[in-house]
């Protein structure tokens, strides 16, 4: 089903010098393929090598693949191919689209360190996305109609999310 992606989306994609794309791996959200559409193609396209939402971004179009089994075997493999992936994006200036299916689990939050947010709460996706906000990486989220966003993300437009914005800190003068 294509669905036309909210202007703001459009904006995002189409000022990126770079875009990545997780999400999950089993449910395919109807947002991917019109995001993709609206990547020019002289952007570079990351991606990870896991089923749904990778692999409907791998076979729609050329991409940087970021393989699991080039970081070793067993879960540690993923978690460590999405630090690389993320890096790579946080290196070229890129924004993150990800497409979670569920919710977040409490135990994960943004961080810049990786082991906070790959703390084997079980969401790959959420991890993902939450070391991307602590790496400084722009992110859009795309969330089904009955999932809740996490605080840390805030309302851009019905079904999207940014990463909210930091707390203002007020310091006080002695």
């Amino acid at each position: 089903m294509f669905q036309p992606l909210p202007a703001p989306v459009v904006s995002a994609l189409a000022a990126a010098p770079a875009v990545g794309f997780s999400g999950s791996r089993s449910v395919v959200s109807p947002w991917v393929a019109p995001a993709l559409a609206a990547v020019p193609w002289s952007v570079p396209v990351f991606v990870g090598c896991a089923g749904g939402v990778d692999a409907a971004v791998r076979s729609a179009r050329a991409c940087r693949v970021f393989w699991a089994r080039l970081f070793g075997c067993g879960r540690g493999s993923f978690a460590a191919r999405s630090v690389a992936f993320v890096r790579a994006l946080a290196g070229s200036g890129g924004l993150l689209l990800s497409f979670p299916s569920g919710p977040c689990p409490a135990a994960v939050v943004p961080s810049p360190r990786s082991s906070v947010c790959f703390c084997g709460a079980g969401s790959g996706s959420w991890a993902s996305l939450a070391f991307a906000v602590g790496s400084g990486v722009p992110v859009l989220v795309a969330l089904p109609p009955g999932v809740a966003a996490p605080s840390w993300l805030a309302p851009l437009c019905p079904g999207w999310w940014v990463a909210a914005p930091a707390p203002a800190v007020q310091l006080a003068l002695l």
